[in-house]
């Protein structure tokens, strides 16, 4: 069980550095690199394929090079020993967006099958396009890092990927290893629990620790070119379909044609996968996105930046719109009458919600809570709640419950409903604005009326 991650400081990565380069002259089932590609000077810019010694010596200088946006964080070894490294970007100089609120996260990894290359080189690239973009003064990459994370784990399965094979060093398909429905479709070497690899257990305990309330989760693999959403283990549609189809619908009106489907329909049955434990158990809304089949080519230049060049865009796409990955209620009018609220709302995200509460909260207890309601994506609705057997006091104020999307196990959340739009009906004079409002107001006309005696 891995009980912290490091953080590692520049001596340390000195000294790991030097370990890793003498770790270069150790032969491997690589293949081997000529002295005319100028290996590892840039790489996999120029190439599809790297080994874990030279992703590291990068990342240790990107972390050198910028940290004012780069965290490199060690989360645990693969099972031969090899250092799992994440790459958090950020502008590290703010904790939270301008305006207060907490930045969304994106969790991205690549890699858990060793000889799926471009797989990891799409991970690679969608760290190193947001670095780029910041020291070239790039404005999306700018505005993304001051309001967002982005935690890449570029190469989970650092072990098969040197010895170019799928398996990890335990002939386990480390993709088919999760807790979700682990082993129940036909078998594919899942190991022989799940989690029993400590690629994959380090993995899920940084999505529950790190980034439990991430709002997009993309997994990085090669075979066919197309992208998956759940499920793998059922032909039906995720819960919510509504988000996976505007996603598909807006990528495909504007940047791609790539195929985007529910991964037992789009390539086969499948259990155990990242994809599905992302959605299932963890919440987030996730994808599986396949790069084409082709794989390393000895004494082939191309670039990568050209290469993936359209799979790029689809990410920026997903992460620039990373707001939008959930339901986001936001109420535009609220009258009690003493017997019933009047609420309308609107969700400005793209993800539905089905079970919210309007709850009446005094000094942290929670007082009232009304029957649940739901709102579709991108919808307008009116809302009519009892709440007869509500009292309202002057500290007391009312708030939104809901989760973030459909799936069981997406994230609550609790918003505070803005008090200048609660209106409550007196008898004699109609709807006046909340007691909590009166009292503020009140307050503020007997402080001018008595101001305080200048001291002498």
């Amino acid at each position: 069980m891995i009980e912290s991650y490091c953080l590692v400081s520049g001596a340390m990565r000195r000294l790991m550095l030097a370990m890793v380069i003498s770790s270069l002259v150790i032969v491997s089932a690589s293949p081997i690199i000529t002295a005319e590609q100028e290996w590892p000077g840039e790489p996999i810019d120029n190439h599809v394929h790297m080994t874990w010694a030279a992703m590291t010596i990068e990342v240790n200088d990107w972390a050198d090079d910028n940290p004012d946006i780069v965290d490199l964080v060690d989360i645990g070894d693969s099972e031969l020993g090899k250092t799992l490294w994440v790459v958090r970007l950020s502008d590290w100089s703010m904790e939270t967006k301008a305006d207060g609120s907490p930045k969304e996260v994106i969790y991205i990894d690549g890699g858990h099958h060793g000889n799926e290359y471009l797989g990891t080189a799409l991970a690679w690239l969608s760290a190193k396009w947001y670095i780029n973009g910041w020291n070239n003064g790039n404005e999306e990459a700018i505005r993304v890092l001051q309001n967002s994370e982005v935690h890449v784990l570029i190469m989970l399965n650092p072990d098969g990927n040197d010895f170019d094979t799928r398996w990890n060093i335990n002939q386990v398909d480390l993709n088919r290893n999760y807790n979700h429905y682990w082993n129940t479709c036909s078998p594919t070497q899942p190991g022989t629990s799940a989690f029993s690899e400590s690629e994959t257990l380090a993995n899920s305990i940084y999505m529950n620790t790190e980034v439990p309330d991430a709002d997009l989760y993309v997994t990085m693999h090669t075979g066919v070119w197309i992208m998956l959403y759940p499920w793998g283990k059922w032909p039906e549609q995720p819960s919510d379909w509504e988000l996976f189809h505007q996603i598909r619908d807006d990528v495909h009106a504007n940047i791609s044609d790539i195929p985007i489907r529910n991964a037992n329909q789009g390539l086969y049955p499948n259990c155990g996968t990242s994809r599905d434990y992302g959605y299932g158990v963890m919440g987030f809304p996730t994808f599986t996105f396949e790069t084409d089949d082709e794989q390393f080519v000895p004494g082939s230049f191309e670039s990568l930046n050209e290469r993936l060049e359209e799979e790029m865009d689809v990410m920026r796409y997903l992460i620039e719109n990373i707001w939008y990955w959930r339901a986001r209620l936001s109420i535009t009018s609220f009258d009690f009458d003493g017997n019933n609220i009047k609420i309308d709302v609107s969700n400005l995200g793209r993800a539905t919600t089905a079970n919210a509460t309007v709850r009446y909260i005094d000094q942290g207890n929670v007082l009232w809570t009304s029957d649940v309601f739901g709102v579709n994506a991108t919808n307008s609705s009116k809302i009519i709640l009892s709440a007869s057997n509500l009292t309202i006091s002057e500290s007391g104020n009312f708030e939104l419950y809901y989760q973030k999307r459909v799936i069981d196990s997406s994230m609550w959340v609790s918003e505070s409903i803005n008090s200048t739009l609660i209106m409550i009906k007196n008898s004699e004079n109609g709807f006046l604005p909340s007691p909590s409002i009166i009292l503020s107001i009140v307050c503020i006309l007997f402080a001018a009326a008595n101001p305080r005696e200048n001291k002498k």
